[in-house]
């Protein structure tokens, strides 16, 4: 058993288009670490946060991190022991990429380590939701389920919690452009519709059934032609700088599929290999650069791995 512990956890891609609250995926950058240590003082504290420019709560209780680890203390019985945190924010806050997911994992995971790995991935799950419920008002697990597990995952049902990993094709490749606008994932949500015409519900099954399919059969073609969203999209695309232009562009260097990333405004586009998913964000930045916008780029392949141990030691 360690005394101390660094823990990455990655970002991550929700709703993957036409999956709202049910899909989504890692990626291998950015993400979150979060350095661990075992004290002698029972409770748990944030000690330290950087790259938030001074947003998040050191407050252990309205803290993210520190809230779902205390839950997974009390929940173990585990109350005695004293854990001190350090948040090592490296993903940009209000992205669209799973900010806050990313910050619980890599602390549920650090302090399963540092109390002997008691609870599995799976078993974790609850608490980093009841993060994700502190972080923006809903506790949905299609950020917090792949970066905590890795890979390509669907949320088959909330009530009871059935997760289910999925298959990618392995040359799959993600670019993602982080517009610098903000889109706050709480009022993202109040711009859906609360009810939803029956043909355009029969139009996202049959998306949301031809993405997966396309996933289990390694056929990018059907994954790019079920990457279309009536429900949600048309509402939170007003958010982003040009969003319906920025596809177009991105469509025309090669993507195989286009959307928005989470609740925006990030956006990313599935691509056949790295060179092409990096001439996407590439001709996506400057599209936002001649809008005077700002932005941030990254290129990954799908992330199978999820969280990982950077360092661990007796203190």
């Amino acid at each position: 058993m360690f005394d101390s512990i660094r823990v990455f956890a990655p970002a991550t891609v929700a709703n993957v288009v036409c999956g709202f609250d049910i899909l989504g995926f890692a990626v291998d950058a950015p993400g979150d670490e979060v350095l661990m240590t075992r004290t002698d003082t029972p409770g748990v504290r944030i000690r330290r946060i950087t790259g938030d420019n001074g947003r998040l709560p050191l407050d252990a209780a309205h803290n993210t991190v520190s809230a779902s680890v205390q839950q997974l203390l009390r929940h173990l019985g585990r109350e005695d022991v004293g854990l001190d945190i350090e948040l090592h924010k490296q993903m940009p806050i209000g992205s669209g990429l799973g900010s806050s997911a990313a910050s619980t994992v890599a602390g549920l995971v650090a302090a399963n380590a540092l109390l002997g790995q008691p609870l599995t991935p799976l078993q974790l799950l609850p608490f980093a939701m009841l993060g994700e419920e502190l972080a923006c008002g809903t506790g949905h697990a299609d950020n917090v389920a792949p970066a905590l597990l890795g890979g390509f995952v669907l949320i088959r049902s909330y009530e009871p919690l059935d997760v289910v990993r999925l298959p990618f094709p392995p040359e799959l490749y993600c670019a993602i452009v982080f517009p610098d606008v903000e889109v706050p994932t709480r009022d993202a949500r109040q711009l859906i519709r609360r009810t939803v015409l029956l043909k355009d519900a029969v139009t996202q099954w049959g998306n949301v059934a031809g993405l997966v399919s396309g996933l289990f059969l390694n056929d990018t073609a059907l994954i790019g032609r079920s990457m279309q969203d009536v429900l949600v999209e048309p509402a939170r695309a007003i958010l982003i700088p040009d969003f319906y232009r920025l596809r177009e562009l991105a469509m025309a260097a090669g993507a195989i599929g286009f959307g928005i990333s989470g609740s925006g405004p990030s956006v990313f586009a599935f691509a056949h290999d790295a060179a092409t998913a990096h001439a996407i964000t590439e001709r996506l930045q400057q599209h936002l650069t001649s809008l005077q916008v700002g932005s941030q780029a990254y290129v990954s392949p799908i992330n199978a791995q999820g969280p990982k141990v950077l360092r661990h030691e007796l203190v």
